[in-house]
């Protein structure tokens, strides 16, 4: 393992052993990698996600898979030697092979991953994660903006993403998770200062 670094340099190229030396309250992801810090979440992205969290938690009880939220870390392409280079941590993940668990990371693609961005999240961020969740094979993965009240849903189909956007008070229905479905409203309507009368 390298030795340990408070934070990475802007111009590094780094793997999972770097990663787990850091020290420091900050967190990172990296992708292909390249470091990304992580900026503290809102009180918005925090109360959508909590909803959100609490709708699949609730759906999912007594069934196969399981629901994560952030921090776990994600080893999208592991090695065992621990010189995989891409460590991302998605908001919200739904994990259905068990074997994928390991006590400190999942290792291998999940089956669902969500994030939820906001006006600091960087377009090449999202960018590059969009391409080694593609790369990995996420099955589903929606990017929610509270900003917009948009959702993009990208399903994994042929080597390829198939995407839909969803607006306002639409409902979305997972492809992984036959019969689960969200309501819009009830995300917009979670975060404070934000009656639901008024969307």
């Amino acid at each position: 393992m390298a030795d340990a670094l408070s934070v990475p340099e802007e111009s590094g190229r780094y793997t999972y052993n770097d990663y787990l030396g850091w020290e420091g309250p900050e967190r990172y992801q990296l992708i292909n990698g390249e470091a990304f810090l992580m900026s503290s979440p809102t009180v918005e992205h925090q109360a959508i996600l909590i909803e959100l969290s609490t709708q699949f938690h609730i759906w999912l009880r007594g069934k196969p898979c399981r629901v994560f939220a952030a921090p776990l870390d994600v080893r999208l392409f592991p090695e065992e030697d621990g010189s995989d280079d891409t460590v991302v941590q998605p908001d919200l993940l739904v994990v259905c092979d068990i074997n994928k668990l390991a006590k400190g990371s999942v290792n291998g693609s999940v089956d669902l991953a969500v994030e939820i961005i906001s006006p600091s999240t960087s377009k090449k961020e999202l960018l590059l994660k969009f391409q080694a969740y593609l790369d990995s094979g996420v099955r589903e993965y929606w990017v929610i903006d509270p900003e917009q009240k948009l959702v993009q849903v990208h399903i994994y189909e042929n080597g390829k993403y198939i995407s839909s956007g969803y607006k306002e008070n639409a409902v979305i229905q997972s492809y992984v998770l036959e019969g689960f479905s969200v309501d819009l409203k009830t995300l917009w309507a979670a975060v404070p200062g934000r009656p639901s009368a008024l969307i």
